[in-house]
């Protein structure tokens, strides 16, 4: 008896085209008896998205957790900015729109 340690952040997630459900893996899937830590590609050819009934053809990759959002090709550009993740993403535009907030209210005190 063999025991696997799976990564759960190595797998990936599959979003359904049809009604963007996403199948995250390490949730699997309680309705259908998939049980969490199942790939995509281990779900029986008869399973069905649970929100809208669409077979597994209809679901693309969208890669593992925290990883960066847009296609591979274009990550190269940008000024780096496509290879941040979607929460290192957040952290720029919020944190920039409230230090112009900031910026903005410290103009009150000129004179």
């Amino acid at each position: 008896m063999s025991t696997e340690v799976v990564d759960f952040k190595s797998l990936d997630r599959h979003e359904c085209s049809a009604c963007g459900y996403l199948y995250e893996p390490i949730k699997g899937d309680s309705g259908s008896n998939v049980a969490p830590g199942t790939d995509f590609a281990d779900l029986p050819s008869s399973w069905r998205c649970p929100v809208c009934g669409a077979r597994k053809a209809q679901f693309q990759n969208v890669g593992p957790v925290g990883n960066p959002s847009g296609f591979k090709e274009n990550l190269k550009y940008g000024l780096g900015v496509n290879t941040l993740t979607p929460g290192q993403k957040n952290i720029l535009i919020f944190g920039g729109l409230a230090l112009g907030v900031l910026f903005f209210l410290s103009l009150y005190g000129l004179r």
